[in-house]
């Protein structure tokens, strides 16, 4: 490989059960770049009055802000609204003749698509829930930004740790499983695309109370909290963490499950926000500084750890494409912010309650549950690649690591640092 320079290699997807190992470089700045293309579609002016984009977020910190929703919200304020933005995750470098993780490699892009328009973005790598990363976050904004109008917090992660009242550092992790009774069920095998059987114990009390410190809305508060007293909150300042509820088909697995439990902290959470950021926001007094965003079921890398959630996904992707209501990732985001936290037209979002948006509501649709559950109940290994869209689940997923896009030479070696 002498001809070669020393840190371009030729990367492969390596998949094992629902994680991706590898990432490539090219392949992601591909995936940035189509929803990057999406947004600005979405924000031309034949689409988006000009006028609209005067009451909207240009400083905003995205707390999980390199993957899936998270990213998707970095993407839609800095090329939308023109934003200066600030991430925070958790992201592996290159090293070595290794790739970096997809995160480390979306981070790089945006920040770089983003500085061609003139603006400011800046990524910060370190575990969100500690007490150094939030302070090194709020220097970061004094020095770059001042304040920010708009806080995305779109932290997925499976192990927190936190200091007790005695100083011990203490660490937890969460579990996926049900509550009250085992559960057997059918899920995607996301490296090949047939169907496998799985089983879960019931979660026991400590594991659901462990998953609900590591999930729950705790620290997204504690984000708010440390922000507000160091006076780096704008006073219009909204927040916005990202949810999902589900149906009778996921409910065993989720909804009723220790991931509703975690989700219904974040909402408790909400509440407490809204009472510590209500008396200084300068919000009209019918809005809230906090609300919830329930989001429809995708392909992220969270969703693919989930069991029965693959094949729920496969059925939905099939059930909504052909009834003309599916949305990917970016579009739901972009909904999200048009017609939901900065609605610019009267096409205003649902909300079920005062803070909690509800962009699942075509997902949850009576017409779309019933075709998702009579081929959830028709489902086999023989017809799984006929009957659900299994194939565009297995693509979603790969594309999220940069792999699977046609434009890219995956035989090519690649410069993986960058």
């Amino acid at each position: 490989m002498s001809h070669i320079e020393s840190n371009a290699i030729v990367v492969q997807p390596k998949v094992r059960g629902f994680l991706c190992t590898t990432a490539h470089p090219t392949g992601c700045e591909a995936h940035v770049r189509e929803q990057a293309e999406t947004v600005n579609a979405a924000f031309s002016v034949e689409n988006l009055p000009v006028e609209s984009l005067s009451n909207t977020p240009k400083r905003v910190l995205i707390v999980g802000g390199s993957a899936g929703y998270g990213l998707a919200s970095r993407i839609t304020c800095a090329l939308g609204y023109k934003a200066n933005t600030l991430s925070v995750s958790l992201e592996k470098p290159p090293r070595a003749n290794k790739p970096a993780s997809a995160g480390w490699y979306n981070n790089h892009y945006v920040e770089h698509l983003s500085k061609e328009e003139g603006l400011f973005a800046g990524s910060i790598s370190g575990d969100a829930f500690s007490e150094e990363v939030k302070q090194q976050t709020i220097d970061t904004i004094k020095a770059e930004m001042g304040t920010v109008d708009l806080v995305v917090y779109s932290l997925a992660a499976p192990r927190r740790t936190r200091l007790s009242s005695n100083g011990e550092a203490i660490s937890y992790s969460s579990s996926i499983k049900p509550i009250g009774n085992a559960f057997s069920g059918q899920t995607i095998d996301t490296k090949t695309g047939s169907l496998v059987d799985f089983s879960l114990e019931p979660a026991s009390d400590q594991e659901i109370e462990d998953t609900v410190t590591v999930m729950g809305g705790e620290d997204w508060y504690l984000w708010m909290k440390a922000l507000n007293e160091a006076g780096v909150l704008d006073p219009k300042v909204q927040t916005v963490a990202f949810s999902y509820l589900g149906g009778d088909m996921t409910k065993a697995i989720y909804g009723a499950a220790t991931l509703g439990a975690a989700k219904e902290d974040v909402e408790h959470y909400c509440g407490q926000i809204n009472r510590l950021l209500g008396s200084e926001s300068e919000l009209q007094a019918s809005a809230e500084p906090a609300s919830v965003a329930v989001l429809k079921a995708i392909v992220t890398q969270s969703s693919a750890a989930i069991p029965s959630l693959p094949l729920y996904i496969s059925v939905l992707y099939r059930v909504m494409k052909t009834q003309g209501l599916h949305e990917g990732c970016i579009e739901q985001i972009i909904r999200l912010f048009q017609t939901g936290l900065y609605p610019a037209t009267q096409d205003v979002c649902q909300k079920d309650k005062s803070y909690r948006f509800r962009l699942d509501e075509l997902e949850m649709r009576p017409q779309v549950q019933d075709a998702v559950a009579h081929l959830w109940n028709e489902v086999t290994t023989e017809n799984v690649h006929q009957i659900t869209d299994v194939e565009s689940y297995q693509e979603d997923f790969l594309k999220l690591f940069g792999f699977g896009w046609s434009s890219v030479d995956y035989q090519q070696a690649v410069k993986v640092d960058l």
